[in-house]
């Protein structure tokens, strides 16, 4: 529930530190006191849009909103998933500057106006004075019957989705038809030209290292030649020279020891010699001239380069550019088979409308149950014989929402035919249909606190009492703050907060106090006669709150 408030430079609020309690808790004041500063204020908290114009006049740079919260599993669970902090209390915050520029903070680090709103669906619902005008808008209607049905519409949202983007890609395939035709022809023919080649992935490295290796062929042959004769001449042959110097140091190292080690740096060399000869030997066997495969290999790489010059690539990308053509043609084929698109717009709108369905019938069994309860409710506040009805008109088109409309209608006597709730034309009767539905659905979401916001306008005497007794029996449950002008209710509240304004020097200031006693009951008189309190008044408002 909601604990504290603090507001500061806050419209005609210079600083107010608040404390708020369990049960039912009034506010109520003279008009234009700031009763509902402290719900707009709530609201700003929340995620609401900044306007400069909260700043109180006076050299304010700015205007600093805060509310303190018992953090719910529900929000631990939203903190946690969006990387705050939790803790048992949750503290939101938000400054706005003359400027209108805004900053917000959930447990001390920085938020979104966006997060403070996700955040506010988990905390409060909040009742406004003009709640009955959203009873005339069929997506608010739809929505609080949905609420009351305990619906999720998000898979069926899901599958509207899909099946609309199915139906976009088949118009678009039929409007396509001729383009996409001429596009598979033109990679139709590409293809085929590269197939020609069919080149592989590291074909043109292999290529060029082979062409390589033949147009040189007779060089490297002569090379060898030289080489196997320069070491193997039986007169001026490296092996034999190497042999005789060997030989001959080898005979003198007992005279001089140091010709020892000369010998055999000289054997090593032999040894080496020797190998690279049988080297040399075998590679004259293994190399051999080969016009045929050369003329083979030009050719090939003829076609290479003049793919590559013709499209405008390197060589070596010819296969990843052949394989993304045959790609693109396999989905063009499948964008053109529109007996496989209609099939997949058919089974998604199969899908839809089952969900459409289920959704339509849960909502066709819970609207009897929904007119029941707020009719008993518009009973107990004075609309005696009116009735409340939930009517399911079907959609010429389906929508997002389902196969059908929402629409709430009521009759406001007995023997009156329920009309659509927008044609009924007195707004007192609206008000308090609009209460009796707030009353009837409030215990059904998850929020902790409920906020209305001079709800009760428009009704006065028996109803008004049964107003504020409604109220009180919402506050066992759950924390409700009201603002209210009813005396009535008024006197039902656990907790009377007093809104007043002040003049301090050239400046009007709202100031919030809560009052008990001797103060509540005079508070209850003004309510119920005006400013000049009497005798009469007041021991009318001890009556009252005596009996609430």
């Amino acid at each position: 529930m909601l604990r504290r408030m603090h507001l500061r430079d806050f419209v005609i609020v210079r600083e107010l530190e608040l404390d708020l309690a369990a049960g039912f808790t009034v506010l109520t004041g003279e008009t234009g006191a700031g009763k509902s500063i402290l719900v707009d204020a709530l609201q700003l908290a929340l995620g609401a849009r900044a306007d400069a114009g909260v700043v109180r006049e006076g050299g304010a740079p700015r205007s600093e909103v805060s509310a303190e919260f018992d953090a719910t599993p529900a929000v631990a669970g939203w903190l946690q998933q969006s990387g705050f902090d939790a803790a048992d209390t949750l503290l939101l915050r938000r400054s706005i500057d003359a400027q209108g520029r805004s900053r917000a903070w959930i447990n001390g680090s920085a938020a979104t106006a966006a997060q403070l709103r996700e955040l506010g669906d988990l905390l409060l619902d909040i009742h406004g004075q003009h709640a009955w005008q959203s009873l005339t808008r069929p997506a608010s209607v739809r929505a609080l019957l949905d609420a009351y049905t305990g619906l999720d519409v998000a898979p069926l949202e899901r599958l509207w989705a899909g099946w609309r983007t199915a139906l976009r890609t088949l118009d678009d395939a039929r409007t396509a038809q001729d383009s996409l035709q001429r596009e598979r022809e033109r990679l139709a023919w590409q293809i085929a030209e590269v197939d020609k080649l069919a080149p592989g992935i590291d074909e043109w490295d292999s290529l060029n290292a082979d062409h390589g290796r033949l147009s040189n062929a007779q060089a490297l042959l002569d090379a060898l030649h030289s080489a196997i004769a320069a070491l193997e001449d039986d007169d001026q042959g490296a092996l034999r020279g190497l042999a005789r110097a060997q030989s001959v140091l080898a005979d003198q190292q007992h005279v001089a020891p140091e010709y020892g080690a000369m010998a055999e740096v000289l054997a090593a060399s032999l040894a080496q010699a020797e190998d690279a000869l049988h080297t040399l030997h075998a590679s004259l066997r293994r190399t051999e001239l080969d016009p045929g495969r050369l003329a083979v290999l030009d050719e090939r790489l003829g076609l290479w380069m003049g793919l590559a010059r013709r499209y405008k690539r390197p060589p070596a990308d010819l296969p990843a550019l052949w394989a993304g053509w045959k790609e693109e043609l396999a989905r063009l084929d499948a964008a053109a088979d529109l007996d496989v698109l209609q099939a997949a717009e058919r089974a998604a709108f199969a899908a839809f409308e089952a969900e459409a369905r289920r959704v339509g019938k849960a909502r066709a069994l819970a609207g009897p149950k929904l007119a029941k309860a707020v009719t008993a409710a518009m009973q107990a506040l004075g609309m005696q014989g009116g009735r409340f009805a939930v009517a399911l008109e079907p959609l010429a088109e389906p929508s997002s929402q389902g196969l059908e409309e929402v629409q709430f209608l009521v009759a406001g006597h007995a023997g009156s035919t329920p009309r659509p709730v927008a044609k009924v034309a007195s707004g007192g009767e609206l008000s308090r249909i609009a209460l009796a539905i707030a009353v009837t659905t409030s215990s059904l979401g998850g929020a902790p606190t409920l906020i209305f916001d001079e709800v009760d306008s428009g009704v006065g005497g028996a109803v008004a009492e049964t107003v504020g007794r409604l109220m009180k029996q919402l506050g066992a449950e759950r924390q409700v703050l009201a603002v209210t002008h009813l005396p009535q209710v008024a006197a039902c509240a656990d907790h009377h907060l007093v809104v007043s304004k002040q003049r301090e020097g050239a400046a009007t200031l709202s100031r919030v106090a809560e009052v008990r006693g001797e103060q509540r009951a005079a508070e209850v008189a003004r309510m119920l006669g005006g400013e000049r309190l009497s005798g009469t008044t007041l021991a009318h408002a001890r009556e009252m709150l005596g009996a609430a």
